[in-house]
């Protein structure tokens, strides 16, 4: 178990993060920054025109709220433009796309309940025919 309770975004490595095109993740609030159990923020920032391919989560709620830029969501048959202060859901095992749209990067914070923790077992990939 962490006793660090403040993070700071500088002080966190990025990654790009697996089914995703141009993105840069920092996990914020995670088991291994300061041992959460049952939820994780990630920050992420998406180049235009760039984002999530069509996936899903099993078991794993996904929340995003927009901070910067404008981003195109789509998740059970519904497609919503987002702008800063916007908010969007992704239910577990629903497929979504996710994808910036503004010239500016956009910055997005994400929250996973439970972790998401990166495990390429627990995404579920469009299928391909």
């Amino acid at each position: 178990m962490s006793d660090r309770y403040f993070i700071r975004e500088a002080d966190i490595a990025p990654y790009h993060p697996a089914n995703h095109l141009g993105t840069t993740n920092r996990r914020l609030i995670g088991p291994d920054t300061v041992g959460s159990k049952q939820v994780e923020v990630l920050l992420g920032v998406i180049e235009r025109n760039q984002g999530a391919l069509e996936h899903a989560h099993p078991d794993i709620e996904q929340v995003c709220y927009m901070l910067e830029g404008e981003a195109m969501a789509e998740v059970g048959g519904q497609t919503r433009r987002l702008q800063p202060g916007d908010c969007c859901f992704f239910p577990a095992n629903v497929p979504h796309v996710f994808t910036a749209i503004s010239e500016v990067p956009v910055r997005v914070l994400v929250i996973y309940a439970p972790p998401y923790g990166e495990d390429p077992a627990k995404v579920i990939k469009k299928k391909t025919t």
